[in-house]
């Protein structure tokens, strides 16, 4: 009989449900579901850098996308053995003592502090900054130290100390904290003991600063100095940490009759978006994949023994296990990548918005009809146009810092700029000179992991970014001067996700045999255009110059 496995992905915007055939890794059927709180901007606030998610999204859309892939499919049942749950990170939430979202009690429903504090919410560039001066000055390890060696804002543990401080009635309702991911998967396994419960090894070791070496999370002390009641919600959280191919236990009956599965099948340890669509990708020793969509992560493994000791600075984490168990796997990334284009796009927009939308000439069917069509061709029109500029006409320079810098050396309190405008910088002439940034952002990742002295051979793009734009991904190519590979999966995530839950499951021995197996092939390479990269190696020096200005103005405003 065939057997199948489901991956989860929960991502910015949506989640998606991909049916996975564990022999050839053949995708059976897959559906998404966009987040409707989320679409409405709901419990976000974009000027304060606020974004949340209630988990009442994150559930629905789980049991719609799984009932609809299985009904799709029309695979039995009795052949789904496995799945496993990949998220954004890191989004973590405040929990009751049984693991109940504190958004899902009367009390908390409509409060923003209860609700995910999604990935790019930056409202803790203080709690970070703290983070990161006391592991400098303090009489211990610098905890810091396989976290790139900068704290970021984005993480674990300034989320919790931002929302305990400036919210006390959530700070003292909450029992615990639990990445996306993990709830997700404690709640598939019905619950139980929090601290029993298998968390996740990839957002223990890449956000919450969770290391072999001082014995899991940072010590009692170091938290209360950082805050009074970290240390004590130490003791709530856990020890130890669980790689993905591990089952974290079989699906309980309530949420197998939500979904149209059996019960107890496995469900296996959760994991982060980028690192499973690594998986998926195929990934292997001295390989870049770059999973590119509203952000980027750049994922990387290496089984060099230095690494286990030896800090690669400014990247978003080292961690043993994350990506592919027995391996140290390696996260560095760009804050905002689809998002900047998507940003310009809103700014370019905005006169439809208010003058032409809400016209009276036109009716309800016309507006809803010229929205839609505009919103799906707004920015596919402006990558033609940029692509139809010759490099040698005079193209604005930009940053790619419009919600801070991820990597290197992570600094959300940054912003973006723009230089070189002139009368002749059209709108195209502007995207263009946005997707050179995303593109120079891209190159310093590179730069900075070879200067670390991690060897990059190849590299391998996924998401719908790189399947869909070759404007970005061939400049790209032009800016690294190297080839990039696409993976042919749309849902390369999901695919990951979907392989761990195949071990997990015990169909494959190990990941690695599982993703050969299993994973995506690649669909199409770009190559470096040599005119190209030359130029776009000296527009770099003026991204480079533009970074210095715009960083010196952050300190000093």
């Amino acid at each position: 009989m065939k057997t199948y496995t489901l991956g989860l992905d929960f991502g910015t915007d949506s989640v998606r449900a991909v049916l996975v055939d564990t022999d050839t890794g053949t995708e059976q059927a897959a559906a998404v579901f966009h987040y409707p709180r989320w679409a409405k901007g709901l419990y976000c606030h974009a000027p304060s850098n606020r974004y949340r998610q209630h988990p009442l999204d994150h559930l629905e859309g789980m049991e719609a996308t799984v009932r609809s892939v299985m009904e799709q499919s029309g695979v039995p049942k009795a052949s789904v053995k496995g799945l496993c749950v990949d998220t954004t990170g890191s989004s973590p939430l405040p929990v009751t003592r049984e693991g109940t979202p504190l958004a899902l009690t009367e009390t908390f429903s409509e409060n923003p502090n209860a609700m995910v504090v999604l990935w790019k919410d930056h409202t803790a560039l203080a709690e970070a900054e703290a983070i990161n001066n006391l592991a400098r000055v303090w009489d211990g390890p610098d905890f810091t130290q396989f976290v790139g060696g900068i704290y970021s804002s984005e993480w674990f543990w300034a989320k919790i100390m931002h929302i305990t401080a400036t919210d006390p009635d959530v700070g003292e309702a909450a029992w615990s904290w639990m990445e996306h991911c993990d709830l997700m998967t404690y709640l598939l396994v019905g619950g139980g003991d929090l601290q029993s419960f298998k968390h996740s090894r990839c957002a223990a070791g890449h956000k919450a600063m969770w290391h072999e070496s001082w014995g899991g999370l940072p010590s009692k002390a170091f938290l209360d100095a950082l805050h009074p009641g970290l240390g004590s919600l130490r003791d709530r959280l856990y020890t130890h940490s669980h790689t993905s191919d591990e089952s974290a236990g079989g699906l309980c009956p309530e949420w197998a009759g939500r979904l149209g599965l059996n019960p107890g099948i496995a469900v296996a340890v959760g994991t982060f978006d980028a690192h499973a669509g690594a998986v998926g990708a195929g990934i292997g020793p001295h390989a870049l994949v770059r999973v590119m969509g509203t952000s980027t992560c750049d994922i990387m493994v290496s089984d060099a023994p230095e690494l286990a000791t030896k800090a690669v600075r400014g990247i978003c984490g080292q961690v043993n296990g994350s990506v592919i168990p027995g391996k140290i796997g390696l996260e560095a990334g760009q804050s905002a990548f689809g998002d900047l284009l998507a940003w310009f796009g809103g700014v370019v927009a905005w006169p439809l918005e208010h003058l032409v939308y809400n016209h009276p000439v036109l009716d309800e069917s016309q507006r809803l009809a010229l929205r839609e069509d505009l919103e799906h061709n707004l920015l596919e029109e402006l990558s033609r146009a940029a692509e139809a500029i010759p490099l040698e006409e005079a193209i604005p320079i930009a940053l790619d810092w419009i919600n801070g810098r991820r990597s290197p050396d992570a600094h959300q309190g940054l912003q973006s700029a723009m230089a070189c405008l002139s009368l002749g910088s059209s709108a195209p002439h502007i995207f263009l000179a946005l997707v050179h940034a995303i593109c120079f952002g891209s190159k310093k990742i590179v730069d900075r992991f070879e200067e670390e002295g991690v060897r990059i051979d190849q590299v391998i793009g996924i998401g719908g970014v790189a399947r869909k734009s070759s404007l970005i991904m061939q400049t790209l190519a032009d800016v690294l001067d190297r080839p990039i590979r696409v993976a042919a999966s749309d849902h390369a995530p999901a695919l990951g996700a979907a392989i761990y839950a195949a071990v997990a499951a015990g169909i494959y021995p190990d990941v690695g045999t599982a993703a050969a197996r299993m994973g995506s092939p690649i669909e199409k390479q770009y190559s470096p255009r040599p005119k190209a990269a030359a130029t776009l190696k000296d527009r770099m020096k003026h991204y480079e110059q533009l970074g210095a200005l715009a960083a010196s103005l952050t300190q000093n405003s």
